[in-house]
């Protein structure tokens, strides 16, 4: 029996690309599945029947799944989503933050309406949805939650200030809740996917692709053996995976003990140490502490 038979996964963004892969291979492996989607199109507006359509896959195909359409953007929406999970199947176990919109740009092109939009969405949507989940999972003392990053966060890309800002704002939300959670057995990781959904397919510079057939090599369904390792029994907890076409690799931060300048430190003293404060080739992941003999 799959280990996942009979949890209850919440996804949101699911109706379609990456979130519907997702909800697919969860359904796949017994478990059930909140299928939720706003239906609308990557800049936020519109609206469609995508949740239902996914819905109606799984269950054509034997599995168990429910449809949501509440906006990951708004509080009373995020806690409906929740909620549904809850009066449906009982509880929450995993949770898979995916929902996303792209309003790209230039920053100096770029309105600070624009920017509030895209952070609403993916940091502040992220937030709601997980706010929803933490009570239940901490009285369980289980839960596993993935946040969508990206790599437009991580390393930055052209006209994404908005996209890139609300994606490392999630390591940050990720770092802090893999310490709070840890004690109650809920992990918490990021992930930073590649494949053709429609959000990729309207980034700047990148080739026409359909995103409907999209080449083997750039499939939705090659990133989710990555969210499905997050929300195994044996995931790890505060971890970053990227994932793309099949290739799987982790990122992270890293840091140095640098230099202990003391009392009189100054920026003639900061620079004459300047290359021993750069030097990473002793770099440690995470925060390099500095034992006392070393002050």
């Amino acid at each position: 029996m799959s280990e996942f038979e009979g949890k209850v996964v919440v996804i949101t963004g699911a109706g379609g690309g990456l979130g519907k892969a997702h909800a697919l291979e969860f359904a796949r492996r017994g478990a059930k599945v909140v299928v939720n989607d706003l239906g609308g199109s990557v800049d936020g507006t519109g609206g469609s029947d995508a949740a239902d359509a996914v819905v109606a896959e799984i269950t054509a195909a034997g599995g168990t799944a429910i449809a949501n359409k509440s906006s990951v953007s708004d509080k009373a929406g995020a806690a409906k989503i929740i909620q549904d999970a809850v009066d449906a199947f009982g509880t929450i176990d995993i949770l898979v933050n995916n929902a996303g919109i792209l309003r790209d740009k230039s920053f100096k092109k770029m309105t600070l309406e624009e920017w509030d939009l895209v952070v609403q969405v993916h940091l502040n949507g992220t937030a709601y949805v997980t706010h929803a989940a933490w009570p239940i999972m901490y009285e369980k003392n289980y839960g596993r939650i993935v946040f969508t990053s990206s790599g437009s966060g991580i390393w930055g890309n052209f006209g994404q200030s908005n996209y890139g800002a609300a994606k490392m704002g999630m390591l940050g939300m990720m770092n802090v809740l893999a310490a709070e959670g840890g004690s109650h057995n809920i992990r918490v990781n990021c992930l930073a996917p590649g494949a053709a959904t429609r959000m990729t397919a309207t980034v700047p510079g990148r080739p026409p692709v359909d995103v409907d057939n999209p080449p083997p090599e750039r499939s939705p369904a090659l990133v989710t053996p990555a969210v499905i390792y997050m929300c195994s029994e044996a995931a790890p907890n505060g971890k970053v995976f990227q994932a793309a076409g099949g290739n799987f690799s982790m990122a992270a931060m890293y840091s140095n003990l640098g230099v202990s300048l003391g009392t009189d430190a100054s920026y003639e003293t900061f620079l004459e140490n300047l290359d021993q404060i750069t030097d990473m080739s002793k770099a440690v992941e995470g925060r390099a502490r500095r034992r006392p003999s070393e002050s």
